[in-house]
C-alpha cells in the first residue's frame, strides 16, 4: 500500500465513523444541523449573509456507505453560512500592497505568501465586500488544481483571485480541520473530480460545490477523529520515508545488483580457479606469440611498448592465477580505410539499450556518398566502444556478417580481441563500473561539448584477465546471474536498468 493509498484510506475510515467510538453524550448531527440552521437564519434576519436557494435533498442512491445513527448526510451548502469565490476580474497589480492569492499560492495545502501578487489597498478593500477570507476560514481550490482544501491559519490581510473559494461557518459548531479531513477523503476528492469541467484550466463551480455530500458527526466527535488522525500523522511520516527508500532501493536493485555482478566477475569472485587451466602469465606469452605473427604478415604495427603498470594503478586485488595487463596488450585493430565504393557504416547512434544494433537491416552507403576521411575497419566478433559522450560506455560484440565492407563511425573504438581473449569476457570488463569510472573520469574523458576518451587514454586502462578456461566459466555464471537479475525488473523499467 503506497502512502497515499494508506492516508485515503484512514481518511475514509474517518468519514464513516470508524476511526473512534460514538458517544451517546455528544449529541448527534441532526441537532447540531439544526442549530445551524438556525443560526443561519438569524444572520439571513440581521442582514448578515444573504438567503440562498435551497439545495436538493439526498436521495438513498447519493449514499455511498453506512454512517453512524448518530452522523447525518449533508449538502456542503447547506452547513455554511457563505459559499463565494474571489474576483473574477484581474485586479491591477502592485510592486507591493495587499497580497493577492491565488491557486498556486495554496497547492501545497497551506497558504503561502512567497512570490505572490500584489493589489493597492484601496482596491483590495472593494474585493474584501464580496469575498472576505478570516482566520479559521476554509479555502478551497476550484481552477485548475481542484479539490485542495486550505485553512486560513493568519490574521494577515488578502484578497482572492476567482480560482479560489472560500467556506465561512460557525467555528463553534463546525471544526475547520473536520471539514478539511472530509474534503480530503476520497468520498468528496471523487465528487470534485467528477465534477471538474472544461477544457484547459478546468473548473468545479460554485453549484457543484454546493451540493457536494459529506457525512456529519456531532462536534464533539468531529474534534476527537481530527485528533486521532493527528495521532496518526507521525507514523504516516514514518511509514511515507520508509516506503520512499524502499522504493529507492527496489528502483535502483537491478542495476546495483548488476554492477555488483561485474565487479565479483572481474575480480575473479564469481567462479572458482582452477589449477589445471594454467595461469594468465602463460596466457599473456601465447598473445605476444601471436601479436609477433600478425606483426610479421603485416597484418598489424609495431608499437612502442606501453609503461609498466605501477600498483597504484591496480584497482583491486586478483587471484595469484591472474594477470594485470594494459587493454592495448590484448586487443588490436583492423586498421582503417578510406572507402571508395559502397560499405556499410555503424553510426554512433547504432547501439540500443541491450548493448546490439539498433537494426539489423544494414546502413549502407553508396559510394558516391562515401566520406574522404579514413574510417576503421570492423569484422565479426570485434567489440566497439563508444568513446564520445553522451554515447560513452555503448558497447557492443558485432555478430554478424555484412554485405558489404562494415566501417565504424570514428566515436568508436573498435577492439579485436587475440585468439586467448575471449570477446564476450572483455565486453563484460568494459561494462564494469571500475572500467566505466575510467573512461568517464575528468582526467580522461576531455573535451567541452562531447568530452571524449582519446585511443591513449582507453588503450593505457588495465585489465585484470584470468586463464581462457576460467573467462568462458565466468562469462558463463555471469549470464545465468544477470538473466535472473533481469527478471527483477518491473515493468517500464526496462530502458532505465540496462548494465
Amino acid at each position: 500500500m503506497t502512502p497515499q493509498e494508506l492516508k485515503n484510506s484512514i481518511l475514509q475510515q474517518a468519514i464513516q465513523g470508524k476511526l473512534v467510538e460514538q458517544r451517546p453524550e455528544e449529541g448527534s448531527a441532526e441537532e447540531l444541523y439544526h442549530q445551524i440552521q438556525q443560526e443561519k437564519q438569524r444572520l439571513i434576519a440581521e442582514g448578515k449573509i444573504k438567503k440562498e436557494k435551497p439545495l436538493p435533498e439526498i436521495t438513498e442512491d447519493e449514499k455511498p456507505f453506512d454512517i453512524p445513527e448518530s452522523w447525518k448526510w449533508v449538502r456542503l451548502g447547506s452547513i455554511l453560512h457563505k459559499l463565494t469565490d474571489g474576483t473574477h476580474s484581474t485586479p491591477r497589480y502592485t510592486m507591493n500592497g495587499i497580497p493577492f492569492l491565488s491557486v498556486k499560492n495554496m497547492s501545497s495545502g497551506k497558504l503561502c505568501f512567497s512570490h505572490c501578487k500584489y493589489i493597492s489597498e484601496q482596491e483590495h478593500k472593494e474585493l474584501y465586500l464580496r469575498c472576505d477570507p478570516q482566520y479559521g476560514d476554509l479555502l478551497l481550490t476550484k481552477v485548475g488544481t481542484t479539490g485542495i482544501p486550505v485553512i486560513v491559519d493568519t490574521d494577515k490581510q488578502f484578497s482572492l483571485f476567482v480560482s479560489v473559494a472560500l467556506l465561512k461557518f460557525n467555528q463553534h459548531l463546525i471544526y475547520n480541520k473536520f471539514l478539511q479531513v472530509s474534503i480530503n477523503s476520497p468520498l468528496v476528492q471523487i465528487q470534485a473530480a467528477e465534477n471538474t469541467k472544461g477544457v484547459g484550466n478546468k473548473n468545479w463551480v460554485m453549484r457543484d460545490i454546493a451540493n457536494t455530500i459529506i457525512p456529519f458527526p456531532p462536534i464533539a466527535e468531529q474534534k476527537r477523529i481530527v485528533a486521532r488522525i493527528e495521532e496518526l500523522l507521525p507514523l504516516l511520516d514514518r511509514y511515507e520515508q520508509s516506503w520512499s527508500r524502499l522504493e529507492t532501493f527496489n528502483s535502483r536493485f537491478p542495476d546495483d545488483m548488476k554492477k555488483s555482478l561485474l565487479q565479483y566477475a572481474i575480480q575473479g569472485k564469481l567462479v572458482e580457479q582452477r589449477p589445471e587451466e594454467g595461469t594468465a602469465e602463460e596466457l599473456y606469452r601465447q598473445i605476444q606469440q601471436e601479436k609477433q605473427r600478425l606483426i610479421a604478415d603485416g597484418k598489424i604495427k609495431k608499437e612502442k611498448p606501453l609503461p609498466e603498470i605501477t600498483e597504484e594503478e591496480k584497482p583491486f586485488d586478483i587471484p595469484e592465477s591472474w594477470k594485470w595487463v594494459r587493454l592495448k596488450d590484448i586487443v588490436y585493430n583492423r586498421g582503417q580505410m578510406t572507402p571508395q565504393s559502397t560499405f556499410s557504416y555503424i553510426d554512433i547512434g547504432s547501439i540500443d539499450n541491450q548493448r546490439q544494433l539498433l537494426n539489423k537491416n544494414e546502413n549502407i552507403i553508396e559510394e558516391k556518398d562515401a566520406p574522404s576521411r579514413a574510417r576503421k575497419i570492423v569484422g565479426r566478433g570485434d567489440i566497439l566502444y563508444a568513446t564520445v559522450r553522451p554515447y560513452l560506455h555503448n558497447v557492443c560484440i558485432i555478430d554478424k556478417d555484412f554485405t558489404y565492407t562494415p566501417i565504424a563511425s570514428t566515436g568508436f573504438a573498435v577492439l579485436t580481441c587475440y585468439a586467448d581473449i575471449f570477446n564476450k569476457y572483455l565486453f563484460y570488463y568494459l561494462l564494469s563500473p571500475v572500467f566505466d569510472n575510467y573512461a568517464n573520469s575528468n582526467e580522461n574523458a576531455k573535451g567541452v561539448a562531447y568530452p571524449a576518451i582519446n585511443d591513449d587514454r582507453l588503450y593505457r586502462a588495465v585489465i585484470a584477465i584470468p586463464p581462457l578456461a576460467e573467462q568462458k566459466r565466468i562469462v558463463a555464471k555471469l549470464e545465468e546471474l544477470l538473466l535472473l537479475c533481469e527478471n527483477l525488473i518491473k515493468p517500464g523499467q526496462e530502458k532505465e536498468c540496462r548494465v
